[in-house]
């Protein structure tokens, strides 16, 4: 994902604040599902906690590949994805690659996962709880 692409992000999560008060458009969902498609995997899951937990805020991909059995170009290729997805950033130094967080991406997950505090899902036949039977 690009930094155009990322401060696009970051205007809507402004103008709408999140996906439990006010439907997603179009643009929204689908640059979404491309963050929630590159999370669906357990590999990359693992991948992204472990670059994100890591002391000193990243990590080289030597100390990742051997925590999985899998070929390292299957490892490189998930980190790819997560990268595409906006959820990590790397710089190579020499001949290796370290992997950092990019935590403005994780922030607007949570931002629009998170229900404002106070308010209740609206509830099944909320609407119409006013109106005569």
């Amino acid at each position: 994902m690009s930094n155009q692409e990322l401060e696009v992000l970051g205007r809507d999560q402004e103008c709408c604040p999140g996906l439990l008060t006010a439907p997603l458009d179009e643009d929204q969902a689908a640059e979404l599902a491309k963050v929630f498609k590159a999370l669906g995997d357990p590999v990359r899951l693992r991948l992204l906690s472990m670059i994100a937990s890591r002391a000193g805020g990243e990590v080289c991909v030597c100390d990742l590949t051997p925590a999985f059995d899998v070929s390292q170009p299957t490892i490189s290729h998930h980190l790819k994805l997560l990268k595409q997805a906006g959820l990590i950033d790397s710089e190579r130094r020499g001949t290796w690659v370290y992997y950092r967080l990019l935590p403005q991406m994780t922030d607007r997950l949570a931002g629009i996962l998170t229900r404002p505090a106070g308010q209740p899902l609206p509830q099944i036949g909320q609407e119409s709880a006013g109106a005569p039977s």
